[in-house]
């Protein structure tokens, strides 16, 4: 199984705003935290997803990097939503035996 590949699968999905292709990677007991929430169980995981969608018009993610082991896939991005907000994130994806997604955890960075 290619790990990294899902995460370039996921990321892609992310920047069109695809939430039923995110649903189908996540596993039904995913753990998502960031720097402003924490949430377990797909359903909130894909509610607090589809408020980041209704809050950015556009979003563009560049992988600046990425580093992976047996299951699990890190990488350095740099988001831009709407063409105004640039952040620097590193994004920790877990996943099961069948390649679906059991965490995200996103932290927030700086450009330097």
């Amino acid at each position: 199984m290619n790990l990294v590949g899902n995460f370039i699968q996921y990321l892609n999905a992310y920047e069109k705003k695809n939430l039923d292709s995110i649903s189908d990677m996540f596993s039904d007991d995913i753990a998502l935290r960031d720097w402003k929430i924490s949430v377990r169980g797909k359903s909130l995981a894909i509610d607090e997803t589809r408020k980041n969608f209704a809050n950015a018009d556009s979003i563009e993610i560049h992988v600046l990097s990425t580093m992976a082991n047996d299951n699990m896939v890190s990488g350095e991005l740099k988001i831009v939503v709407d063409k105004a907000e640039t952040l620097f994130v590193v994004d920790v994806l877990t996943f099961d035996e069948d390649g679906k997604i059991t965490s995200i955890h996103a932290y927030l960075g700086r450009e330097d």
